[in-house]
């Protein structure tokens, strides 16, 4: 009989709202969670049977019923923090975890190191992503992001690169005195090298002019910081030449010893390589020291030594990569964030905890660095908040609610008919 079936239409309509509802308000509840997704029911319609088969045509519908949630991966918005661990996702993308329970992928960048140094989020799970070498470049292999290295070892200097102009008018008569360097020379300039043990020499760069467009440096460290040296004392280590042509561009560049002896544990014979630049021998432009008729000065002095130092902090970049920063200045690359991307991230299996598992529908992962293959951009300090649109939610809950009642009053109005029918009998 039609009246009765249609109460089990109406059925299907109040199951169908209740669980909307229950979607809705799962929405609203996690308003607040970093990286959360909303997701909208979707339902079908259900046909109980065609009057004319295959005909088509006169089919009786028999209510409806919850055919799929979809979760809807839209950007929500980024907000500041104060962590330097905080991540967001700006674009495509997931992050890649490794827990108890295997490989799983979140939105949520709300994560922190643990005692042990690795990086994990708020339930334990280790942050995935590309190992470090120990110059610091980023490799393929996968693995814990972790804080390994608290300290960086010296390193000592090898190459100082100098950039200056020496005066063209100078005397080319004046001799050296290696007693007496400063009242002998045309200029003199200092810079900071490091030995093999990382400690800080202060030595002195010495130019005299010798010919037409051609110089003669050399470098002198203290006597009490090399061997043999005595205190009050200047001692060569390193002498070379420089020839310019007649643009005072530099032409050429020599070194004819260069062998630094320091005392107190350092290795001997430490050769340091001086460099004026790209002179035009060596297919250069000539232009880092020049000669020309204007007063001899020292525009930037850099070398690639340091002493040893201790972990002072960490920062993350737009790239996802993970810096520590130590106490001699030195930043060192230690790993990236992997972002994992689906085809079908609407496909992926909620697990709880803001976190997604891989599933048939969603495919396999590609793993790989922000910002490429599609992926989107990592942001340090900051987080993604939720999507839900608490108006919306609303909009929805108070339809859903009006469903629900419409659907209600069929299951009623089935009821007085079929009291009817029912009385039919007594009269």
């Amino acid at each position: 009989m039609g009246i009765l079936s249609s109460m089990y239409t109406g059925i299907t309509g109040l199951q169908g709202q209740g669980e909307a509802l229950a979607i809705y308000g799962d929405n609203i509840a996690n308003a607040n969670t970093a990286g959360f997704k909303v997701s909208r029911p979707e339902f079908q319609d259900v046909v109980a049977k065609s009057l004319k088969g295959l005909l088509g045509g006169n089919q009786i519908g028999r209510g409806t019923r919850l055919a799929g949630v979809n979760p809807i991966f839209s950007q929500g918005s980024i907000v500041q923090t104060e962590s330097s661990t905080d991540l967001a996702i700006m674009g495509d993308g997931f992050f890649s975890l490794n827990g108890i329970d295997g490989a799983s992928y979140t939105r949520n960048g709300s994560f922190h190191f643990d005692k042990d140094g690795k990086l994990i989020n708020s339930d334990g799970y280790r942050v995935q992503g590309f190992q470090a070498d120990d110059k610091g470049k980023v490799t393929s292999k996968m693995g814990d992001i972790s804080v390994d290295r608290t300290v960086v070892d010296a390193k000592k200097t090898s190459d100082v690169n100098m950039f200056m102009n020496l005066d063209l008018r100078a005397d080319k008569t004046m001799e050296f005195d290696p007693q007496h360097p400063e009242q002998t020379s045309h200029f003199g300039t200092g810079a900071t090298v490091y030995d093999t043990a990382g400690t800080a020499h202060i030595i002195t760069m010495y130019f005299n002019k010798t010919d037409d467009g051609v110089w003669t440096w050399r470098a002198m460290a203290k006597g009490e910081e090399v061997v043999g040296g005595q205190k009050d004392t200047m001692v060569e280590q390193a002498r070379g030449k420089l020839m310019f042509d007649t643009d005072g561009r530099l032409k050429e560049q020599t070194t004819d010893k260069s062998s630094f002896q320091f005392n107190k544990g350092a290795l001997p014979d430490q050769e340091i390589h001086f460099n004026f630049g790209e002179d035009k021998a060596h297919g250069g432009q000539g232009l880092a020291v020049t000669q020309y008729g204007t007063h001899s000065e020292a525009y930037k002095t850099s070398q690639d030594g340091y002493t040893a130092g201790t972990l002072a902090g960490m920062t993350f970049n737009d790239d996802g990569m993970l810096a520590a920063i130590y106490t001699n200045g030195q930043n060192v690359n230690l790993a990236q964030i992997a972002l994992a991307k689906f085809e079908n991230p609407e496909g992926l299996f909620k697990m709880g905890q803001n976190r997604y598992r891989e599933s048939r529908l969603s495919g396999q992962p590609t793993i790989g660095a922000p910002q490429s293959g599609g992926r989107g951009q990592v942001s340090s300090k900051t987080i993604e908040s939720s999507t839900t649109d608490i108006a919306n939610e609303f909009i929805n809950l108070m339809t859903a609610q009006r469903n629900f009642q419409a659907n209600s009053k069929v299951i009623s109005t089935s009821d007085e008919m079929m009291q009817e029918v029912l009385n039919l009998k007594r009269t």
